[in-house]
């Protein structure tokens, strides 16, 4: 496993992650989850990533079970907030209010007494950014957070918040945590240009899409148990199950093949092609989904390629 650095803080990430949003705590029982959690530290991940929202706190609930036994130190545990927890009108967003009890949540369903990275999960329009970037200054300063991020914040909104922090004595945020892969790449647009400005590292968020890029489902076909054949989890998979989406992911299993990788090792490594991605963030219900992915960390890929890639799924504006 290889090692990046987190914005430009001294956190140092492995290039493989593991998430938990639509595992751990509802469709992968604990068990499993230990055994996930356990091999993935073993292969040199340090990353653990989830959020409040999760499972309604059950995902951290299981992260910090899984973790009980593994040292402390050397883990990166990272979560967020924004989304309701409740009907509480206060209980949702980036209030300082909902910040700090969120914070508090979190650290006691992980069974920690601090968080390594704490992200806000969307922007807040109904928050002053002032009073969101204040909180994470006094969280952090309180040791309660050592650093903080974003997640789908705006290009305006990101330098937003870092000119704040620094007019307001405040932290800056160290990293971006957006969908991006190869059949989606909005951000290299904008936000890509900006974080890497700002000095905000991207955490890659569902790099296979969903599962499409291993190839589970060449032909538009749902095999039973997999995230598509189940309605409510699979509602976000429809835009790249469409038949021309599908036959252009067909063409990058030959590709995979010629490089002596899997499909999901291309399009992890296509992901962390790029130095300001610093992990790209996975999910597993299996250990050994856990052991191909973690393969493609440090896997450089040949400039034909990423040409070949390219033309398959061209970049924004091309």
């Amino acid at each position: 496993m290889e090692y990046r650095r987190l914005g430009r803080s001294g956190l140092r990430v492995s290039e493989i992650s593991l998430g938990s949003w639509l595992t751990f705590g509802s469709a992968v029982d604990d068990a499993a989850v230990r055994a996930i959690v356990h091999r993935a530290f073993d292969l040199g991940i340090n990353l653990f990533d989830t959020a409040d929202v999760y499972a309604r706190g059950a995902a951290e609930e299981s992260l910090g079970r899984a973790i009980r036994d593994l040292p402390r130190h050397h883990l990166v545990l990272a979560t967020k907030c924004f989304f309701p927890m409740s009907e509480d009108p206060n209980d949702r967003g980036l209030s300082r209010k909902h910040l700090r009890e969120s914070v508090e949540g979190s650290l006691r369903r992980l069974g920690t007494d601090y968080l390594d990275l704490h992200q806000c999960h969307r922007p807040d329009p109904a928050t002053p950014l002032e009073e969101t970037v204040d909180t994470y200054r006094d969280l952090v300063r309180q040791g309660k957070v050592l650093y903080w991020g974003v997640s789908l914040f705006e290009p305006h909104r990101i330098v937003a918040a870092c000119r704040l922090a620094e007019a307001r004595g405040g932290v800056r945020p160290v990293s971006n945590q957006p969908p991006y892969s190869i059949l989606r790449r909005s951000i290299e647009a904008e936000v890509l240009p900006v974080c890497s400005e700002e000095g905000l590292s991207q955490i890659a968020f569902s790099p296979l899409a969903q599962g499409v890029l291993t190839g589970k489902y060449r032909g538009g076909r749902r095999p039973p148990g997999t995230r598509a054949a189940d309605p409510v989890a699979g509602r976000f998979l429809e835009a790249y199950l469409e038949p021309g989406v599908l036959e252009r992911v067909e063409q990058l299993l030959p590709l995979a093949a010629e490089l002596g990788l899997t499909p999901a090792q291309l399009a992890l490594s296509w992901c962390l092609r790029h130095a300001d991605v610093a992990t790209a963030l996975v999910g597993a219900t299996r250990p050994e989904q856990v052991e191909e992915n973690a393969r493609a960390s440090g896997v450089q890929l040949p400039e034909e390629a990423l040409a070949r890639i390219d033309a398959l799924f061209p970049p924004p504006g091309a």
